[in-house]
């Protein structure tokens, strides 16, 4: 049972995916808030029930799942449609994330969760023992986008300013890894913040 949690975030782009999985294979569980989301709406769950009787069987595809492209557009062209869905979704979300870190094995478990700034920070998450945020400069940010998703200067920056702020994010971290840097300075740093972890969940 794992009661020392931390919350993993970071903006898009910014390298957090690779961040978790250099977690991973240092034994920690991960609890991802991306695929707790999708079970949160699975064909048959509550959740999707709750989401049909909100918006209506037009968000549903052919095969009885969420259609998510065109529930995609939906929130982002009305936000009352989008706090309703995150009404659904999020509350959800939290509970499958903390049911799976504290029933994971080792001396901390790790939620990584990509909106922690957006969805209410701390204040929506007081089970978190520290924040780590995965940090980089904006202009990094736009380039690693640009070359990744092979998009345009416009959508990528439109991405980045859909997001919470830089400050934003740092102003809820305890801890911040920057990634500025090519990859394999990661393992290094991740390292670093394994062996504080141990030390502070054994403490």
């Amino acid at each position: 049972m794992s009661r020392f949690i931390i919350g993993l975030t970071g903006g898009v782009a910014s390298g957090k995916s690779a961040v978790d999985g250099l977690f991973r294979t240092l034994g920690i569980k991960v609890a991802d808030a991306d695929l707790a989301a999708r079970d949160a709406v699975a064909v048959g769950s509550e959740g999707l029930a709750e989401v049909v009787a909100a918006f209506g069987a037009g968000v549903l595809a052919a095969d009885g799942n969420l259609d998510r492209p065109a529930m995609r557009r939906r929130v982002f062209a009305d936000a009352d449609a989008r706090k309703a869905l995150e009404a659904i979704v999020h509350p959800r979300v939290r509970s499958a994330l903390k049911t799976a870190c504290e029933a994971a094995n080792g001396p901390y478990a790790i939620a990584s969760i990509p909106l922690l700034a957006e969805g209410g920070g701390r204040d929506a998450y007081p089970w978190l023992r520290r924040v780590l945020v995965v940090d980089v400069p904006e202009a990094v940010q736009l380039a690693r986008l640009l070359q990744r998703d092979g998009i345009d200067d416009a959508l990528a920056r439109t991405m980045i300013q859909a997001q919470a702020t830089r400050r934003e994010r740092l102003a809820i971290a305890d801890d911040v890894l920057v990634n500025d840097g090519p990859l394999d300075a990661l393992p290094a740093q991740v390292e670093a913040l394994d062996r504080f972890y141990r030390q502070l969940a054994n403490t």
